[in-house]
């Protein structure tokens, strides 16, 4: 389904979606492994690290809500023996992720063999250049790329309010980055949640845990997909 900014920037779901904002909150989330249950997998164990923003921190959301951790649920559901390091910052923009990455990747004892990214979102809240968003996400895929890490990068797309020629230049950086460096692409990460504002906190910003579960939901082909070791069978 393709998203008509222009109909849809008036209602209250798209308050998330116009700002396209992941948080100034002082909120952050500690970047060690979150449980996904008692699910036992069988198998080598995979190692991801989820490098993102309040999206991921799990802002709002009890322990064991956020993103990553009912990403990983989901992958070990479907037998793949994942376990994901919660990277995710509120607030951090592509600036940040990139400046925290070499210590990201280098605190972890066994190294990561996939990276699911979510950035950028903080740098349009803020309007910052798309060009610097561009290179800092160019330069976080190309670490990753030199580590032999396999990438998944979740795209955001910029509303409207920005202006015609912020966003396409802001639009195109998902896309191309992913051809460059033959990373999986989820285009907009969001798109799940477009008219469904009971999935979105009060603050009209965050997915509720229900909003994270349709997100997964939407994602985990991709990210399974993606994921180096499949499962037997």
């Amino acid at each position: 389904m393709k998203w008509n900014w222009a109909a849809r920037v008036a209602s209250p779901a798209v308050m998330l979606l116009a700002l396209a904002a992941c948080g100034n909150e002082a909120q952050t989330a500690k970047p060690v492994a979150q449980a996904s249950g008692d699910i036992a997998v069988l198998g080598r164990e995979v190692r991801i690290v989820a490098l993102g923003d309040s999206l991921f921190a799990g802002y709002g959301l009890e322990s064991g809500q956020s993103y990553p951790a009912r990403l990983e649920a989901a992958l070990r559901a479907r037998g793949i023996n994942a376990r994901i390091m919660n990277a995710g910052v509120s607030g951090d923009t592509t600036g940040g992720g990139r400046d925290r990455l070499d210590f990201t990747l280098n605190g972890q004892v066994i190294a990561p063999e996939l990276a699911v990214i979510s950035l950028g979102g903080n740098d349009m809240l803020r309007a910052l250049p798309p060009e610097e968003t561009r290179a800092n996400l160019d330069a976080i895929l190309t670490t990753l790329s030199n580590r032999g890490i396999k990438v998944v990068l979740l795209g955001m797309l910029a509303p409207p309010n920005l202006g015609g020629d912020y966003a396409k230049a802001f639009n195109a950086i998902y896309p191309a980055l992913a051809k460059k460096h033959d990373a999986a692409l989820v285009p907009f990460f969001l798109q799940s949640l477009i008219d469904k504002p009971e999935l979105v906190q009060a603050d009209r910003i965050h997915p509720t845990a229900a909003g994270i579960d349709l997100l997964v939901k939407d994602t985990i082909d991709t990210v399974a997909e993606a994921v180096p070791i499949k499962p037997a069978g």
